[in-house]
């Protein structure tokens, strides 16, 4: 049933956005990549329909002073399917609190509709986007959603889906692709982030890159950043994209690297695409998938390649996207504080490719030093050094040293260099 159609059956006059518990630093509940923009999207379409919204980030306090609103609708956001457990949790709080509809929607909901239907008991289970709230355009009517949130930054889309079928993501079973002409009109705040699953695969993005760079020139936007990577293989059939980014404002710019070693040539190419636009090598990130079809000592080997280009890297543990709560190790417990480690009872580990908790934790140790040592300017890491657990006077004396010299005064320094063996 159409999401129109379930509010005119039941006459909504009042509907309550309900972002579940999960398992996110509250430092990090606003930061530009948990913002629950989908509902924010639904607010402003809600209100717009005259319909009174309120926002609930999960709380249970929060809920119980919610029971003098009386909803008539209730609208649940859904994250990783790993997450669905907190899905579930918070549709059984809404059905104990308010005897209403309940209609959930977002990433779980739309890779598996079927078993979200069933697992959190919800009334109805939203696939994909919301045509109607997709359609608004308008700044009056987008920024009404903002009133929801304490944010000083904007989301947009300015595409939706991707024409990629990678075997890691997905996002080509939840969105067909659509491209946007123009955005300008959709802009109220100075800092954009943008949403696109693959931006540069829009067909108008030149012209979108240079409304951007027009609004930055009249001083209307002054930041602006991609959530997601730049998609490479288009950079390097359209080089001066890479200027107009630049031109653009876009902060911090990231490509993936999910292929093997032997694309190292490529991913080259691609970054002086972007250094040439006037990037700095220690300004951009190259994104790579762990834990999945490539072993750690390949991956370590293009860890090491990176740090020759100088560029930062952004490390995404792979879990599975077809596994929920209760289909997989009742969740993902992954803890990187875990001294004594964990095992696949805890989270999901790729053992066809040999990856293994030691090497998943001293992978993920390696890039954190690396990045340390880009964002520094520094030859070596040192752990010791970061936690002010060696003199002051030899930190300060070695720090900008090359590791050969800074290994016979700091015990623990650590090359960025060299291949390290698991």
């Amino acid at each position: 049933m159409q999401i129109t159609s379930i509010l005119k059956k039941n006459k909504v006059k009042k509907a309550l956005l309900v972002e579940p518990k999960f398992p996110i630093a509250n430092k990090s509940r606003n930061h530009q990549d948990f913002l629950p923009i989908g509902l924010l999207k639904i607010a402003a379409w809600l209100k717009s329909l005259n319909i009174e919204v309120k926002l609930i980030r999960f709380d249970e306090d929060l809920i119980k002073e919610t029971v003098d609103f009386n909803p008539d609708i209730i609208f649940v956001t859904s994250l990783f399917t790993y997450w669905s457990k907190y899905v579930k949790e918070a549709v059984e709080y809404c059905k104990n609190s308010f005897n209403v509809p309940i209609v959930v929607g977002g990433i779980y909901a739309s890779l598996m509709p079927d078993h979200c239907k069933k697992y959190t008991g919800c009334d109805y289970v939203q696939k994909g986007i919301i045509p109607e709230v997709e359609k608004i355009r308008d700044v009056d009517t987008l920024s009404k959603g903002y009133d929801l949130v304490d944010v000083d930054y904007q989301i947009l889309h300015t595409s939706r889906g991707c024409k990629r079928r990678c075997k890691a993501c997905g996002v080509y079973c939840i969105e067909q692709v659509h491209h946007k002409k123009t955005i300008k009109k959709e802009i109220f705040k100075k800092r954009l982030i943008f949403y696109d699953n693959n931006i540069l695969q829009n067909r108008y993005i030149k012209n979108i890159l240079n409304e951007l760079i027009e609004l930055k020139k009249q001083r209307k936007i002054s930041y602006c950043e991609s959530q997601s990577g730049f998609d490479g293989r288009i950079l390097l059939k359209k080089p001066f994209l890479g200027k107009l980014l630049k031109e653009a404002g876009f902060k911090n710019p990231k490509i993936a690297w999910d292929g093997p070693i032997t694309h190292k040539n490529q991913i080259e190419k691609q970054l002086k695409i972007l250094t040439d636009a006037g990037y700095k090598a220690s300004e951009i990130s190259v994104f790579v998938l762990y834990n999945f079809e490539i072993p750690y000592e390949e991956m370590e080997e293009k860890r090491v390649e990176a740090w020759k280009w100088g560029v930062q890297i952004t490390d995404c543990r792979f879990r599975p996207l077809d596994r929920s709560y209760e289909e997989y190790c009742f969740f993902d417990n992954y803890n990187p504080q875990k001294r004594n480690g964990q095992t696949d009872k805890d989270y999901y580990i790729h053992k066809a490719s040999g990856w293994t908790d030691s090497k998943i934790r001293l992978f993920r140790r390696n890039i954190r030093s690396h990045n340390i040592c880009i964002r520094l300017g520094t030859k070596f890491y040192s752990a010791a050094a970061e936690r002010k657990r060696i003199p002051f006077e030899i930190a300060k004396k070695y720090r900008m040293a090359e590791y050969e010299t800074a290994k016979n005064h700091i015990n623990d320094a650590w090359d960025p260099a060299v291949f390290h063996k698991a």
